[in-house]
This record gives C-alpha cells, sequence and structure tokens, in this order.
C-alpha cells in the first residue's frame, strides 16, 4: 500500500501504524485542546479520532462500552451513583443509564468540543444519553474534579485517551490516589490501559499504582479491533471482593438487568480476568 490518500494513518507507536479508509470526511477541526475528526469507513461506519488517534467507531465500540461499564456495575451488584471521567461522545454513558438501578451518573469531559459535535456528528453513540436526568454533565478537567470532588461513588471509569496530551494526567499515581477517596465503600475502578502488547509500561505502571492503594488490583481484557495491537488491558481495583462474584450471582444480576448485549455475557465476565502470561509478567 504505497499510495495512501484517501486513508487515515494513525501513528500512536513508533514501530506500528494502521491505516483506515476514508469515505468521506464529516468533520475536522482544531478545539483548544486537540484536533477531531469524524469519518465514514465501510466496515466501521463513523470514526472519530484525536489528533490522528481512533477513539471510538460506530461499528466496534460496544465492545470497549459493554466491557468497561458492564463489569464493574455488574460485579459490584448494587451500583447506585456512577462516575465517568471522560466519554465525551456519550457511549459510556449511554451504556451505564442501561442499568436502571444507577441512580446518578456524574460525566465529567475536559473537551466541550468533543461532546457537541459527538450529538451532531456520532449521535448513535450517545442515543439520548445526554437528555436523560439521571446523567450530571461537568465540563472540566477530571484530574481537578477528582481532587475537589466529595466521591461517593460506588463505580469509577476512567474512559481516557492514551496518556499523551489531556489525557496524560489520568495515569498519575496522584490521580489514582484521588479517585480511591472518591469511591464509596465496596466501590470499584475501572480504567483504559491500552493495548499490552504495544503499550506495557502504560498498564505496569497503572498496576503499580494499584498495588499501593488496592486490596483487590488486576486487569481484565477485550479485543477491540480498532484499537490495534492485540487485546486491550482495563484496570481493576477494589477494596471489596466484588472481581470473585459466582457465575450464577452474575447470570441472575444480567438477566434482572434485562440489557442486551452484544459483546458481554457473565461467562465473558468472568474469562476476562484469566490473563496469558505476557500480560501476567507486566505486573509489578
Amino acid at each position: 500500500m504505497n499510495d495512501l490518500t484517501g486513508w487515515s494513518v494513525e501513528r500512536l507507536h513508533d514501530d506500528h501504524a494502521q491505516a483506515l479508509r476514508e469515505d468521506e470526511v464529516f468533520y475536522d477541526s482544531r478545539t483548544e485542546h486537540q484536533r477531531l475528526r469524524v469519518f465514514s469507513n465501510p466496515t466501521f461506519g463513523r470514526i472519530l479520532t484525536l489528533d490522528g488517534v481512533v477513539q471510538t467507531t460506530e461499528g466496534d465500540n460496544f465492545i470497549y462500552h459493554e466491557m468497561m461499564s458492564h463489569m464493574p456495575v455488574f460485579a459490584h451488584g448494587a451500583a447506585k451513583r456512577v462516575l465517568i471521567i471522560g466519554g465525551g461522545d456519550g457511549g459510556m454513558a449511554k451504556t451505564v443509564l442501561k442499568h436502571t438501578s444507577v441512580e446518578h451518573v456524574t460525566m465529567v469531559e475536559i473537551d466541550a468540543g468533543v461532546v457537541d459535535f459527538s450529538k451532531e456528528y456520532l449521535p448513535g453513540l450517545s442515543e439520548g444519553a445526554f437528555d436523560d436526568p439521571r446523567l450530571h454533565l461537568v465540563i472540566a478537567d477530571g484530574a481537578q474534579f477528582i481532587r475537589e470532588t466529595e466521591g461517593g461513588f460506588d463505580v469509577i471509569i476512567v474512559d481516557s485517551t492514551d496518556p499523551i496530551g489531556p489525557g496524560e494526567v489520568l495515569f498519575t499515581d496522584s490521580f489514582y490516589g484521588h479517585a480511591k477517596r472518591a469511591m464509596a465503600p465496596g466501590g470499584i475502578i475501572v480504567t483504559q490501559n491500552g493495548v499490552p502488547f504495544l503499550q506495557g509500561d502504560e498498564l505496569t505502571n497503572t498496576m503499580r499504582a494499584f498495588k499501593a492503594l488496592f486490596a483487590d488490583w488486576t486487569c481484565y481484557m477485550a479485543t477491540v479491533p480498532t484499537y490495534a495491537g492485540g487485546p486491550m488491558a482495563f484496570g481493576w481495583g477494589t477494596d471489596s471482593d466484588a472481581r470473585h462474584v459466582d457465575l450464577a450471582t452474575l447470570q441472575d444480576r444480567f438477566a434482572s438487568a434485562g440489557i442486551e448485549t452484544d459483546y458481554y455475557t457473565p461467562e465473558v465476565h468472568l474469562g476476562a480476568f484469566a490473563l496469558p502470561p505476557y500480560v501476567s509478567r507486566l505486573m509489578p
């Protein structure tokens, strides 16, 4: 592939790139924080990139959003208050709000531009989530918010970009420490930790912080096609034993919730914590 005209090329990694064909460009503009683009691809539908890096697609976003939201909410079993850091496209909020047992969702997004153009150009991701009365949208820096919030959250979802640019501060030990203070007893935090095969340090650094903070810390995995380089890792931290909930309990909670999924199942939930050795060796 010598001629890449008409392709969006992502160069997040030093030794690896991916290219996605652009059928039509719907949006291309720089905000105060980053460059936003939305284009369509025959396989993945509309794709959102920030500074050239794929953030989400209409085609495969369900994997990421289901695994970051249903995993902690179903494991907790009684989550009422959820905090989402990031997630400006609304996909995470939409998925969390499918849980009718969740009474309040606070979503903190640093860039109002992401929210505004996602509503217009990627409405299928949020599907009205921004109009749900249970959602409280805060336009602010997530790290500053977590320092100042009174907390009491049952689940915290760090739906961050990669640790470059505006998202870098969300991967620091101090951020995780403030996040723990913002958690209610028995709370669970989950984080986006990249593709371990290509971003091993990212996972190791988060796990080192979690090891110092939480009684139970690990990661779980899922494969999202446009996050190239192998399965993604999601950090998991809690002082509860929620990770060890049994299959029958998960099945009961899943059935009671009445949520239709395309990736998550109780069986996938338990299997996601089974780590291959190359990932286990990244743990501190």
